[in-house]
C-alpha cells in the first residue's frame, strides 16, 4: 500500500500521468450522453485523480464527489472540477473523509485494480455501501498483468461483486493489458 501511494504521489510531483488523458472515456460519455443516458443524479469519481470527469459529469447536470489519495491531484481537481466536492481520502474508508450516499452513479477509471488485493472486499463493502439501489458502477480494470502495471482479473470482480452488483455488461477495450469496462447494478441491499 505504501509503495503504491508513494509512486502515485511521485507520478503527480513530477507530472508522469499516463492514465490522465484529460478526456473523458466513451464509455462514461455514453452513460451521460447516449441514447440510454442515466438521468443525473448523484455521481462520485473513485480515484478521480485530476478531476477530469468531475468536470465532464458536472458540465452535464451531474451533482459529483470526486475522492483520491494523492493531494496534488486533488489540489488539481478543485481547479479542472470547482463545482464538485472533491476530498483527499482512501476510497476503501470513505466514511472517514464524510462520504456516504446514496449515489446514482460511482465511476472508477483504474482504481479498484491499483488496490492491494487484500483490500478489496474493503472497497466493494464501501462501493456497496454509498451505492443506491439500481444504481450503476462503472468500472474499468487492466485484465492481464504486466510489468508494474496492476490488474484485475474479470473472474475476480465478478466474485468480488457478486453478492451487492449484478453485472449487466463487460466490454473490450483496447487490448493493451485486456482493458476491460465493468457495468454493474447495485442490487437491494439485504433487509
Amino acid at each position: 500500500m505504501a509503495a503504491r501511494r508513494l509512486f502515485f504521489q511521485l507520478a503527480y510531483l513530477v507530472g508522469f500521468k499516463p492514465w490522465d488523458s484529460g478526456v473523458s472515456p466513451p464509455e462514461l460519455v455514453e452513460l451521460v450522453e447516449g441514447p440510454d443516458a442515466l438521468p443525473p443524479g448523484r455521481a462520485i469519481d473513485l480515484g478521480c485523480g485530476t478531476g477530469t470527469n468531475c468536470g465532464y459529469m458536472l458540465a452535464h447536470g451531474w451533482d459529483v464527489t470526486g475522492v483520491d489519495y494523492v493531494p496534488r491531484a486533488i489540489r488539481a481537481a478543485k481547479r479542472k472540477a470547482p463545482g464538485a466536492k472533491v476530498l483527499t481520502g482512501d476510497v476503501t474508508r470513505l466514511a472517514d473523509v464524510g462520504v456516504d450516499g446514496p449515489f446514482d452513479l460511482l465511476l472508477d477509471i483504474g482504481c479498484f485494480h491499483s488496490i492491494a488485493e487484500e483490500r478489496r472486499d474493503e472497497y466493494v463493502s464501501e462501493a456497496a455501501r454509498i451505492a443506491r439501489t439500481g444504481g450503476t458502477l462503472l468500472l474499468f480494470a487492466f485484465g492481464e498483468k504486466g510489468q508494474a502495471t496492476p490488474f484485475a482479473h474479470e473472474t475476480e470482480i465478478r466474485e468480488r461483486f457478486r453478492e451487492a452488483f449484478d453485472m449487466v455488461e463487460v466490454r473490450a477495450g483496447a487490448r493493451f493489458r485486456r482493458q476491460t469496462w465493468y457495468r454493474m447494478v447495485r442490487k437491494s441491499a439485504p433487509a
